[in-house]
């Protein structure tokens, strides 16, 4: 069974090129080498895209050519029909960016090419020049995309490297912050042990200092009265 052609572009029946894949006729050769766009007799270019299909099935080699047929109404009625069945069927997002909707699009666009570059060359030139460049301004925006994307992830990844720094430094500033404190209740608790011995031992030496006052006082009161009563008996 040949396998169905899955582009929205017009390619002609398939053709048989060689029956025994690993002896190929010299046409069969060049075919399978020269891939690109053969040269159609007349003025007429060949019409965009993929210039042909080329495939191995039990031994046999086939070659499918993009059809030079001009397209009818109906052709184009079908291929707007074709279009939004696929769109469809593979579930292609109606806005935003999407890779089946744009490979559909292409594939329809280059169908188009196909059709107008056969009834009018040159027109199909400039088109084929008006699709080279979109693809060329999306190729750009997409690199551009990508780029932005990286830079977006290095700078994530340099801002999660960053935070764990940072949070590994505020920890360490928060473990030397309880060791400071620790080392500030010891220095308090010395503090007070030496305040609280320092008003024991100045409460100790008031004691001291008011019994000698007391004494001296009284001893002053003894020697005074013994000085009066020496003094009394000689008048």
């Amino acid at each position: 069974m040949i396998p169905p052609n899955a582009s929205l572009v017009k390619y002609d029946n398939p053709v048989l090129v060689s029956r025994n894949t690993d002896k190929k006729t010299p046409r069969a050769r060049a075919l399978k080498v020269s891939p690109g766009p053969s040269q159609a007799a007349g003025p007429v270019p060949n019409p965009p895209g993929k210039q042909k299909l080329e495939w191995q099935e039990s031994g046999q080699l086939w070659v499918q050519q993009v059809s030079s047929t001009p397209a009818t109404r109906l052709d184009v009625v079908n291929l707007q029909e074709e279009l939004d069945r696929r769109l469809q069927q593979r579930q292609a997002r109606e806005t935003g960016i999407c890779p089946v909707r744009r490979e559909l699009y292409s594939q329809c666009f280059d169908e188009l090419i196909r059709q107008v570059t056969i009834n009018c060359a040159e027109r199909g030139l400039l088109l084929l020049r008006v699709r080279d460049e979109i693809r060329m301004t999306i190729a750009a925006y997409q690199t551009l995309y990508e780029s932005s994307v990286a830079f977006g992830m290095r700078k994530a990844l340099w801002a999660e490297q960053g935070k764990a720094d940072m949070e590994k430094k505020i920890s360490d500033l928060e473990e030397e912050k309880r060791d400071l404190e620790k080392q500030v209740n010891e220095l308090k608790g010395k503090c007070d042990q030496i305040e609280k011995r320092a008003q024991e031992q100045r409460m100790v030496e008031e004691k001291k200092h008011t019994e000698e006052m007391q004494f001296l006082k009284r001893t002053n009161q003894q020697l005074k009265t013994q000085l009066e009563g020496i003094i009394a008996p000689k008048k």
